[in-house]
């Protein structure tokens, strides 16, 4: 997605230059959050300011929210039919490929020294024995920070080069969340308690919308028990049907949990902090970055993401029962996934593999 949005805003539309791109995409991995929606937010800043950023984010997400707000809808009535159970048959199989992927795609990214193969495994062991994702992504900064001490510490980059675009908007976008979550907090509690999970699953999702999947896992399904382990993995494969993000499957859990207010809640929450992330680390982005001790740090937490992605995605395995269908399904899914076939086509192909199969 971030290279179609190369494609449209600097080849055909000329919106940006290519350098100028580059720093939005570099902005937008080092900041926790949705990728892809980050990048279409910066595209928008750089083009028309705040309000462009909020048009470009809200334009890039509204397609697969409601798309994946029908998919709610129908899953909730008629998931329990046997076309539908056979559909979904050995789906959960391939989350599992899906996942397991994503800890290797992040792997080979990420991993570069001896430091980052150290803190893996320390961070799949912290969540597998049930620490919360948060306190192991904040261990993972700190690790970062003394594994690498003795690296240069001479900063990068012009400190005094920053974009400049007017915080009135920004504030008034707070403003107007810190309104809506105090008016939640006396109507309706859940709702309020679903919202206030969502921004903090942002917050802290580092690396894209992939790294939000464990902590969202971990707080809904473990903690919570909000939903069943079964449906939210359906959940990601309906969000993997969608033209979006996969933290799209937000909309999924807060429908099942509260209906469309859910939905709406859960939905404006997960992606909100992505977007004031992006504006306001953009105002003196250069700085920020050229900061060592800063770059050391977020080198730990995106290492750290590579053991919670594969602690999840054995967590999963395990739960499974695996029969032939569920054993063809991974491999195949995993080699097509490596093999970079669209994932679209994937999730179809599982899907009809799963109707012949099991009906």
């Amino acid at each position: 997605m971030v290279a179609h949005i190369r494609v449209m805003a600097v080849e055909k539309k000329r919106w940006l230059d290519n350098e100028t791109f580059r720093n939005g995409v570099a902005l937008c991995q080092t900041i926790p959050g949705a990728t892809a929606m980050q990048t279409s937010a910066y595209v928008g800043l750089q083009t028309n300011g705040v309000g462009g950023a909020a048009a470009s984010f809200i334009g890039f997400g509204l397609p697969a929210f409601l798309l994946m707000l029908v998919f709610s809808t129908l899953y909730t009535r008629f998931h329990y039919l046997p076309a539908v159970v056979s559909a979904f048959g050995t789906l959960d199989a391939l989350i599992v490929s899906l996942i397991a992927h994503a800890a290797y795609t992040f792997g080979r990214t990420y991993l570069k020294k001896w430091q980052d193969f150290l803190i893996v495994p320390i961070a799949a062991v912290l969540f597998w024995v049930g620490l919360s994702p948060i306190l192991v992504i904040l261990f993972s900064f700190i690790l970062g920070i003394a594994l690498r001490f003795r690296e240069g510490n001479e900063p990068q980059g012009e400190l005094s080069k920053h974009e400049r675009f007017p915080l009135r908007p920004v504030i008034l976008i707070v403003s107007a969340a810190a309104l809506c979550l105090f008016t939640l907090l006396f109507l309706d509690r859940k709702l309020f308690d679903l919202s206030l999970l969502m921004l903090r699953i942002d917050l802290f999702a580092f690396g894209g919308g992939f790294a939000s999947i464990p902590l969202m896992l971990h707080e809904v399904v473990n903690i919570r028990h909000w939903i069943e382990p079964k449906t939210f993995m359906d959940g990601i494969a309906l969000g993997q049907v969608t033209p979006g993000p996969i933290v799209i499957t937000a909309t999924f859990v807060g429908y099942a949990i509260h209906g469309f207010s859910g939905a709406l809640v859960a939905t404006a929450s997960i992606f909100l902090p992505s977007f004031l992330l992006v504006v306001l680390v953009a105002l003196f982005f250069h700085r920020f970055n050229s900061l060592p001790t800063f770059r050391k740090g977020i080198s730990g937490v995106l290492c750290s993401f590579v053991g919670l992605l594969a602690s999840t995605s054995v967590k999963f395995g395990m739960a499974l029962t695996w029969d032939l269908p569920r054993i063809a399904v991974a491999i195949v899914a995993l080699v097509a996934l490596i093999l970079r076939v669209n994932l679209l086509w994937i999730v179809l192909g599982v899907t009809v593999f799963s109707l012949v199969f099991r009906l």
